[in-house]
């Protein structure tokens, strides 16, 4: 399947919102409990200092996205951070990595030095070994980090990969 990643527009929103809610409605993944709707999602998306969904040329679907921000301000403001989320019937065709790599290079062309993951939940056995297998460092992990969906506490993972 030919995947194209690149900066989302406005029409991209409803699809964007609609694959993001996937994630937050897992309870496996992203911290954020609250779903997006047209007004909290455009509003969500524009804060970022990026926004890349990845599109099905052929058909203009939209088939995951990621945010990049800053980690944090001031002398820590060098560090950014992200999510990725690849819609359900979309999984499993390596447009997780497609999405990685291509945050990597805006992180870097945003002038980022360091890209962190604060949160990834150990059991997200897929992503762990992306990262690990794009070139990312883990930095611990922090016991029941991360309370999941159905109130247990699984551990979290810490990574980074110098830009």
């Amino acid at each position: 399947m030919n995947i194209l990643v690149r900066a989302y527009t406005e029409s991209d929103l409803e699809a964007m919102i609609s694959i993001w809610n996937e994630v937050v409605e897992d309870g496996i993944a992203f911290p954020q409990t609250e779903l997006l709707d047209r007004q909290t999602g455009a509003a969500f998306f524009a804060e970022q200092t990026f926004c890349g969904v990845a599109e099905a040329p052929d058909s203009d679907q939209i088939l995951g996205l990621y945010i990049l921000h800053p980690n944090n301000v001031g002398r820590c403001g060098h560090i950014c951070n992200a999510s990725y989320a690849v819609s359900k019937a979309f999984r499993g065709l390596h447009i997780g990595e497609k999405l990685v790599l291509d945050c990597l290079a805006q992180g870097k062309a945003f002038g980022f030095r360091i890209l962190q993951f604060n949160a990834v939940v150990r059991t997200n056995t897929h992503a762990r070994h992306l990262y690990e297998r794009l070139g990312f460092t883990q930095l611990g992990v922090i016991p029941g980090g991360f309370r999941m969906k159905d109130g247990h506490y699984e551990d979290i993972c810490p990574y980074y990969h110098e830009l």
